[in-house]
C-alpha cells in the first residue's frame, strides 16, 4: 500500500463542534468526512420517479395518514369510554 498522505483543514469553531457532533465512537476525523462526503443529498433523488409515480405515492402516504387518524380517534374514544 501507498503512503497516505494527510492535508491540514481550518475549520471555523462551529464547524469543528457540528462535525465533532457527527462523529461515532471509534472512528477519526477523517473517517467522519469521508463518511459524510459519501452521503447522499435528496437533491440526487430528483427525477428518480416519473409524475404518475410521484403521485400514486402521494396518495398512498395520505391514505395511511387518514388510516392512522382514524385508528388514533378510535383508541382516543375507546379509552374516553
Amino acid at each position: 500500500m501507498g503512503e497516505t498522505e494527510y492535508r491540514n483543514v481550518r475549520l471555523t469553531e462551529d464547524a469543528y463542534q457540528r462535525l465533532k457532533m457527527r462523529k461515532q465512537e471509534g472512528e477519526s476525523f477523517s473517517d467522519t468526512v469521508a463518511r459524510i462526503a459519501g452521503e447522499r443529498s435528496l437533491l440526487d433523488l430528483a427525477g428518480i420517479l416519473s409524475d404518475d409515480e410521484a403521485d400514486a405515492m402521494r396518495d398512498a402516504i395520505r391514505e395511511r395518514e387518514e388510516q392512522s387518524r382514524d385508528r388514533l380517534d378510535r383508541l382516543s374514544d375507546e379509552m374516553d369510554s
